[in-house]
């Protein structure tokens, strides 16, 4: 056998990771061996997913075309996997037009990811799931704001120069920031006052970034409010009607616009693909990110449960894990094909990034017990870095 199958299902920031990772490590395989890889994603190109809220403010494209990654020996496969046979090796999935295909494999490479979670319908308003709800949530409050130059009623003039953001994970806080500095930019040409812009961020917790120490939740609190961001402390949106948010603590706001921002959950693809998961839906690998009980299957990213086995500590759904993940797979995966013990599992120290509009952020790092905290145009670089090397751009 002087080729190897290598399928990768999932083409988001830790399946590109996996990509280049293993391909960089069996580059030059024992005894004249090669891996051919296959890169199963169904969008027709990388999604930057950590910049959704991009396009909610600009008409910024966050997706890369997949010919920006492939080299010799990748190939790209658009389609949806419908189910996995573990015992002969091979996968199925559905094209872009409708046709079933039968793939073999030797090595298959599981990074589904996440989803954004969606409100019950009843509860009005609209999630930032995709780009296209990105660009939807755009278009909308710029028609609002037209329609706010003709508005004689006060009342109604506030309300549609108001958005409530409902979920304050880091999604939800760097949505808001951006909104809110997008907006006033958007009323000044037309000749509203910005500072009439009201832009609400509803956090169910007592402060934001519980991952972190109260003090930079309460920095983060003080740059919203200098971006234009109101922050509401627990409470959250029970739903939106007729342009009301309801709100757990019984008040209300009278809004132009509610977006969801309320986190991820692992991808529900996986419920049909046969593998073990944990009761929160993530697929159940040991140290090595080999899933349990299924040969030369492996899973990393959002969709896995990784466990450090000194610490007993979950990764988190970040894009940060996952690139590191991955760099350590490919060693794994290299291991396992020689025969020789593999590395494992082991957490990267507490590091986190907050973009909040073009040279505004906040770095947050926990090293020998100390908290090292960067603020300003430092922080947004150093962001911005971490987003677009996220996406090997």
């Amino acid at each position: 056998m002087n080729e190897l199958t290598c399928i990768i299902i999932g083409g988001g920031h830790t399946g590109l990771a996996a990509l280049k990772a293993i391909k960089s490590t069996t580059q030059s395989m024992m005894n004249g061996r090669k891996i051919r890889f296959i890169l199963l994603d169904r969008q027709p190109g990388h999604v930057r997913k950590v910049m959704m809220f991009r396009p909610a403010v600009s008409e910024e494209e966050i997706m890369v075309p997949w010919t920006h990654y492939f080299s010799e020996g990748v190939d790209f496969v658009q389609g949806t996997v419908t189910s996995v046979d573990y015992e002969k090796k091979r996968i199925r999935y559905t094209d872009v037009q409708g046709n079933g295909i039968l793939v073999p494999y030797h090595l298959l490479i599981v990074a589904v990811g996440s989803i954004v979670r969606r409100p019950n319908s009843s509860q009005g308003g609209i999630a930032l799931t995709d780009p296209q709800a990105a660009a939807n949530i755009r278009e909308y409050w710029r028609q609002n704001l037209w329609k706010a130059v003709d508005e004689t009623v006060p009342e109604k003039r506030k309300r549609l120069m108001t958005i409530a953001v409902a979920g304050a994970g880091i999604s939800g806080i760097e949505t808001s920031a951006e909104l809110a500095l997008a907006m006033r930019k958007e009323a000044s040409a037309l000749r509203l006052n910005p500072s009439d812009i009201a832009v609400y961020l509803l956090n169910a917790k007592e402060y934001l970034f519980p991952e972190g120490p109260y003090k930079v939740g309460r920095k983060l609190n003080l740059m919203l409010s200098e971006c234009g961001v109101t922050v509401l402390h627990n409470c959250k949106a029970i739903r939106e009607e007729a342009g009301v948010v309801r709100l757990s603590n019984g008040d209300s706001l009278e809004v132009g616009q509610c977006i969801w921002t309320i986190g991820l959950m692992p991808n529900p693809i996986l419920r049909s693909m046969g593998l073990p998961l944990s009761p929160d839906g993530q697929v159940l690998v040991d140290e090595s990110y080999r899933v349990q009980g299924v040969p030369d299957v492996y899973s990393i990213g959002d969709c896995a449960k990784i466990v450090d086995p000194s610490t007993s500590k979950s990764d988190q759904m970040t894009c940060k894990e996952g690139g590191m993940q991955a760099r350590r797979l490919g060693d794994i995966v290299l291991a396992d094909l020689e025969g020789r013990p593999a590395p494992i599992h082991k957490s990267m120290m507490d590091v986190y990034g907050i973009g909040l509009g073009k040279d505004r952020g906040l770095v947050w790092a926990r090293k020998w017990g100390l908290d090292i905290i960067i603020t300003g145009k430092l922080a947004w670089k150093l962001k911005k870095v971490s987003w677009d090397s996220a996406s090997f751009l």
